[in-house]
């Protein structure tokens, strides 16, 4: 995938945690520290929203979706 080079504000506090990271040896530059913290967030922000609409689920009616034939299935298995 191709990159683009931007220009970002950032808080000095910030940026200088962000440098000891790399004197760390932790990323091998600001590039690489800022661009995995966006993609680890939009990774949280992701699996946020897929818990969110997992929790509008119904529980007892996505239970019976899922086991609706079931029985007969059941019926046609032979008994060990």
């Amino acid at each position: 995938m191709s990159k683009t080079k931007i220009a970002i504000s950032i808080e000095e506090d910030t940026l200088h945690q962000v440098d000891q990271l790399i004197v760390q040896n932790v990323f091998p530059n600001r590039s690489r520290a800022i661009e995995e913290a966006v993609e680890e967030k939009l990774q949280r922000l992701k699996r946020s929203r897929l818990a969110r609409e997992c929790a509008k689920l119904d529980p007892d009616y996505e239970r019976a979706l899922a086991e609706e034939g079931f029985d007969k299935v059941l019926e046609a298995w032979p008994e060990y």
